[in-house]
């Protein structure tokens, strides 16, 4: 067992063994002793007789940082990575975990609402779906849905278009528009491409099925997970052979029509607008670092369009890395939204929204005759914009059946 003694004294900076380095820090021997296992707080001497460890009291501050990083839930292996970081770049990362922590806790808790309103109506109409970032506008009669027996038969006219851009010269972007899926997907990395191909893939067959209305609520909101689930595992199968898996992925926005309800699978910062009387709502939420910054009001709307930290993205669909020992795991948002006819739904990467204004985007959703029309409008706009990315959009109009 180590001694509690002193190597020599704190206040002259000399070494000082673990138990009082455990004084000064506010931590347990024992906590230090795993810290040092784990490679997050070395000591600054271990004795190769004995044994004993021996700290600098200059140390204090790092272990304090691994000790609070510790009390909000941070995993140990990201600590590692946030010590090894000088001040700014550590402030950096914190940010974006914490924000990461409150979108995923903002998802579960728009869940667990929808969860208590579902069960208190025992089956009966719902008075609360998965909460959204803006307003959809005015609600239409619960008969106005896609199937359902004595329902309003709806359907949906969509097309999909990618460019390259007017300056990348690979695409790494992928939509998809067909009768029940409505995706977009952005890559990047090494096997950015790939990535984005497949996460859209492997939604197809959850989409071609459960088209007989009979789906639950609850049923769907479990197919929705399944889905992301099986888009999770199609990225990380699609990159592992990258030389850096962690480092490549794709971003996913997909609406699903199955059985009775629409569902939305999101993560990233592609995204979903709803045009709805007019008025073009914004129905996702970015996992991005600068509109963790807009949220809790540290950055403005303004800024952010020239934030040298635009890019960076909180959630993601990856690989996994080779060198951690456990995968951090990224899962979509899964919500349910209503459906009515005369809806018209744009799904788009951030090459388009990016450089596009929200105004401007309206006017070209507004203005087109026909999905195909307007997915050229908006591929168009990008380009006028400069093109500096790739471009992903896809739209699709809502209809009563018998206008096919």
């Amino acid at each position: 067992m180590e001694r509690e003694g002193r190597a020599g004294g704190a206040a002259s900076g000399e070494l000082v063994t673990i138990g009082e380095f455990a004084r000064l820090s506010r931590l347990s021997a024992k906590a230090l002793r795993r810290y040092d296992e784990l490679g997050l707080l070395r000591p600054a001497l271990v004795d190769p007789v004995n044994g004993y460890r021996y700290y600098d009291p200059a140390q204090v501050e790092g272990a304090r940082l691994v000790a609070w990083l510790r009390r909000i839930g941070m995993p140990l292996s990201r600590i590692g990575r946030i010590v090894a970081l000088d001040a700014g770049a550590a402030a950096v990362e914190i940010r974006a975990y914490w924000a990461r922590v409150e979108a995923e806790t903002a998802a579960r808790r728009d869940l667990a609402m929808y969860l208590v309103d579902h069960l208190s109506a025992e089956g009966g109409a719902m008075s609360r779906k998965p909460g959204n970032t803006g307003s959809t506008g005015s609600t239409g009669s619960t008969g106005n849905v896609l199937g359902g027996p004595g329902a309003v038969q709806l359907a949906i006219r969509c097309a999909a278009l990618t460019d390259t851009g007017s300056v990348r010269t690979t695409n790494q972007d992928a939509a998809f528009a067909g009768p029940r899926l409505l995706a977009v997907a952005d890559g990047f990395g090494e096997g950015g491409a790939e990535a984005s191909a497949a996460a859209i893939e492997a939604l197809k067959p959850s989409a071609w099925g459960g088209g007989d209305g009979a789906l639950s609520a609850a049923d769907l909101l479990n197919a929705l997970e399944d889905t992301a689930d099986s888009a999770s595992r199609a990225v990380r199968d699609a990159v592992a052979p990258c030389a850096d898996p962690d480092g490549s992925g794709t971003t996913l926005t997909a609406m699903l029509w199955i059985g009775s309800r629409l569902g939305l699978v999101h993560i990233g910062d592609s995204r979903a607008y709803l045009l709805r009387g007019g008025e073009l709502f914004r129905i996702t939420h970015d996992h991005s670092l600068v509109q963790s910054m807009i949220d809790d009001g540290s950055l403005s709307r303004e800024e952010a369009a020239s934030h040298p930290g635009r890019a960076l993205l909180l959630k993601a669909l990856v690989g996994e890395a080779r060198s951690a020992p456990v995968a951090v795991a990224c899962r979509p948002d899964v919500r349910l939204r209503e459906v009515l006819a005369g809806d018209r739904y744009l799904l788009c990467s951030d090459g388009l929204s990016a450089v596009v204004d929200e105004s401007e985007l309206r006017a070209a959703v507004i203005a087109a005759e026909a999905p195909e029309e307007a997915v050229r409008r908006l591929v168009g706009l990008a380009h006028e914009a400069g093109g500096p990315d790739n471009v992903a959009c896809a739209v699709a109009d809502v209809v009563i059946a018998a206008e096919e």
